[in-house]
């Protein structure tokens, strides 16, 4: 079959697809197990627990959007249909930018492929601290090895593109470690659009691999579908209740759906998980839920160079640098990750900053302009605990989060480091992406420029793609909300599978660490409910 008919094929054979949109009157769905979200927890658990020879039910608030949709490469069309908020989600005070995906296979739809395991540092300090079993290090490895294979998750083997080169320069001259990222693609055709949809399906999200496989097995997909509350009895969830949105996904129709099944599992992130439990008011009595919410806070810096760079084209990501990352340890100083951003017009006009000729002169030099970012690891040390998910009077998800002193010294040194780098790699200019930033011509300008920088709130540039946290997993239920295999404590029918159970933040892009970690308990589930996997 054509690569862009996998839905349209699949629905004429058979599969059980529908649009709530399009419901006429209220409607009662029944199944074995329901998941809410079909991003990467989501999409795993489905086709796993699918597999096992459960009735599976997917909900999915966001629309399905295939190949076929994303042909034309249009970064308006994209942030409208596929992100949340139309790519306008962002902290309660607006100070942190948010880019998290809403469709049909989640963010997965829209990220930029980068593949890393769990940290070895991280699972340890889990371990260590959270009271976290079964996911040390060499548990993990063969949940990761299998969704790798899965996923085609492998180095990038063609050379970076202008804008990691970049990057990989500065290491190499700095002496800073580099590594190549792999990324879940298979025949990918190296045009740089992984955030506006994958026009060729060469992306292995959830759209193309779990979901298809899923349905093709028998499980059932209902999208448009936006789950409001949770109902409950003692220790057991008894359904669920979900409003049907029109098609533009933005208000509810009028039509309720209700949902019965044996076993419900959430997997709609880390800021919309936390939500619907808060919505539900299910029991919370150490006033867990939303809490420890982390975000990897991003920071970013601008370098004019003197070659093309084309930020848009080719792999988005394919180096990275962790030299930064450990070097004092899990519990010392913030670490942070270094990578390259894809850089496209919408999205440079805001990381830009400015406005009229200034703005104007920006942007004609986009071709020879390049971001870096750093990644900064949170939730590590008292000093770094993450946020918080509210809801706000309608239950709408907000996500409260503050910077301390100790991140606010990880952004100061994470512009430096990415400053020096860009100069060492031959940019002619950087700035900082900073209301107070200005272009410098040497390290030694720009270094001073950075040390005197104010690090406040809407004068620093942030932003962040990483959701993880608040509704963190652990053995002991006075500091989290379900165990180590994703059950809550509270219900013995309702399990968590997505990012929201991660104590901390991770320090690399997230999705390979979902889908390795719902594998297993995902697993484990299915051998509890009593199949033979």
């Amino acid at each position: 079959m054509a690569v862009d008919n996998i839905y349209d094929a699949g629905i004429a054979g058979g599969w059980k697809v529908r649009d709530a949109s399009t419901f006429d009157k209220n409607t009662t769905l029944e199944a074995d197990i329901v998941i809410v979200g079909t991003g990467a927890g989501g999409g795993t658990a489905a086709e796993l627990l699918t597999q096992a020879g459960f009735k599976v039910l997917m909900l999915e608030e966001g629309a399905l959007k295939t190949s076929s949709n994303f042909k034309d490469m249009d970064e308006s069309r994209a942030y409208k249909e596929l992100y949340q908020e139309a790519a306008g989600r962002a902290t309660s005070d607006g100070a942190i930018a948010i880019l998290q995906g809403r469709a049909v296979g989640g963010t997965t739809v829209v990220n930029w492929t980068a593949s890393f395991r769990t940290p070895d540092q991280t699972l340890k300090h889990w371990a260590d601290v959270h009271a976290v079993k079964g996911h040390s290090p060499e548990e993990m490895a063969p949940w990761f090895a299998k969704m790798e294979q899965r996923l085609n998750i492998a180095p990038w083997a063609m050379p970076p593109n202008p804008n990691n080169q970049v990057l990989h320069d500065a290491c190499t001259k700095l002496g800073w470690e580099w590594h190549v990222i792999p990324r879940n693609v298979k025949g990918c055709w190296n045009s740089g659009y992984c955030g506006l949809g994958c026009p060729v399906n060469a992306k292995q999200s959830m759209l193309v691999s779990t979901i298809p496989t899923a349905l093709a097995g028998g499980a059932e997909l209902v999208h448009h579908l936006r789950v409001e509350s949770l109902q409950f009895t003692n220790n057991e969830i008894t359904g669920l209740t979900g409003l049907a949105l029109d098609k533009n996904c933005r208000n509810p129709t009028g039509i309720q759906v209700t949902v019965k099944a044996k076993h419900y599992i959430l997997a709609g992130g880390a800021i919309n998980t936390p939500a619907l439990l808060l919505r539900s008011k299910v029991p919370d009595p150490h006033e867990r839920i939303g809490k420890r919410t982390c975000i990897h806070p991003v920071v970013l810096t601008l370098a004019q160079m003197p070659q093309e760079i084309n930020p848009f084209y080719g792999a988005p990501q394919s180096i990275a640098s962790d030299f930064f990352q450990w070097k004092d340890g899990a519990t010392g100083k913030m670490g942070y990750k270094l990578e390259v951003p894809p850089v496209f017009p919408a999205i440079a006009s805001g990381i830009l900053g400015n406005f009229d000729n200034a703005l104007r002169d920006d942007m004609a030099m986009l071709p020879h302009t390049n971001a870096m970012l750093a990644l900064m690891r949170d939730g590590f040390v008292e000093d770094s605990q993450g946020g918080q998910v509210k809801i706000d009077d309608k239950g709408m998800a907000m996500l409260d989060y503050d910077i301390s002193d100790f991140v606010w010294d990880g952004a100061k040194r994470a512009y430096l480091s990415m400053a020096e780098a860009q100069f060492a790699a031959g940019a002619k200019k950087v700035r900082p992406a900073h209301l107070d930033g200005k272009w410098t011509s040497s390290w030694n300008e720009a270094k001073t420029q950075i040390e005197q920088l104010k690090y406040k709130k809407f004068r620093t540039a942030l932003f962040t793609a990483h959701l993880m946290g608040g509704c963190t997993m652990g053995e002991d239920a006075t500091t989290s909300v379900v165990n180590s295999q994703g059950q809550h404590h509270q219900f013995s029918n309702l399990s968590i599978f997505d990012g929201s159970v991660f104590p901390t933040s991770l320090g690399v892009n997230p999705q390979l660490s979902i889908y390795g970690l719902v594998a297993q308990n995902a697993t484990a589930l299915a051998v509890k409910l009593g199949a033979k996997v």
